[in-house]
């Protein structure tokens, strides 16, 4: 009898698990082995529910999709095609930079859309530099005039941790006299995402630059710590996968319109490290006394 009331109460409950289940669509240019290992990664994450991947190309348009579909933007391409309609299902936009976001968007933020945002934050990336170089206080800043907003949202952090952000515009990439004027004038120089300006053509230049002024680089992102930066602070896919997580269980009105992942870890290249004479880098360590000055919900 125990057993026959066990199999009744798994009957009753299966409809209103079944209910519970959501469909997610992942969406982008094109397909790739990392898209698949992303997809299947969030499959096992959430098992409950179906999660599948389709090109972009190879969508209607969003209004014809069902509302109530969880809908993943993995690119610049699958974000233009969901801008296209305000009607359609609400979507979560991976991979969207703060700088991408003001050049497409500017302060838009449609209701329909969650940007979770690529790039450190900028408090994040200054408490970095603090805890690596105490003792540097002039923080270099080079900017476009399409990412100058990020250089007055870094002087508001920087205030209160007692650093002074020094900035130059930097419009002409073939005259170095912007980033040699920055390197005189600042104690640590500081990366900002924005790709105009840190890309594979200007990477030489501007590490070679500032190491041949023992000028510390802090980011943008780690493949420039790779390359030559001391470090930075980055989500990798873990992360990203432990924010969809706790998104995806919520209803999508009660998506933010933006949100950075509040999991990160820290990178560094030693190497750079002891060239400059720092102390070698403790990443975990790092990592955890920057998460004790987080104020993000």
């Amino acid at each position: 009898m125990r057993l026959l009331r066990r199999w009744l109460l798994l009957i009753c409950l299966w409809p209103l698990s079944m209910l519970s289940a959501s469909e997610i669509l992942l969406t982008g240019s094109q397909d790739s082995p990392g898209v698949e290992q992303f997809a299947q990664a969030l499959r096992e994450r959430r098992p409950g529910d179906t999660v599948h991947f389709i090109p972009v190309t190879e969508l209607e348009r969003p209004s014809r999709l069902n509302p109530a579909i969880r809908l993943i933007l993995l690119d610049s391409a699958s974000l233009e095609w969901r801008l296209s309609e305000t009607a359609g299902p609400a979507a979560l936009a991976l991979r969207v930079s703060r700088v991408q976001a003001e050049q497409r968007l500017g302060q838009l933020r449609p209701a329909y859309l969650s940007l979770l945002w690529s790039d450190p934050p900028a408090d994040r990336q200054l408490r970095l530099t603090r805890y690596l170089l105490p003792e540097a206080r002039r923080v270099g800043v080079l900017y476009a005039e399409h990412s100058y907003f990020l250089v007055e949202e870094l002087r508001r952090a920087a205030k209160p941790m007692g650093l002074e952000i020094i900035a130059e515009a930097w419009p002409d990439l073939r005259d170095s006299h912007p980033l040699q004027t920055l390197l005189q004038s600042s104690d640590v120089l500081l990366g900002i995402d924005d790709p105009q300006l840190y890309n594979s053509k200007t990477a030489k230049n501007l590490l070679l630059s500032s190491y041949g002024r023992q000028k510390a680089l802090i980011g943008p992102n780690a493949g420039f710590v790779r390359a030559g930066a001391l470090a930075s602070t980055l989500s990798n896919q873990d992360d990203w996968l432990a924010v969809l997580d706790r998104l995806l269980d919520q209803s999508p009105s009660k998506w933010p319109r933006a949100l950075y992942p509040e999991h990160f870890r820290v990178v560094g290249n030693q190497q750079v490290a002891r060239a400059l004479g720092i102390e070698t880098i403790d990443v975990k360590r790092a990592a955890l006394t920057l998460a004790e000055g987080e104020h993000r919900p």
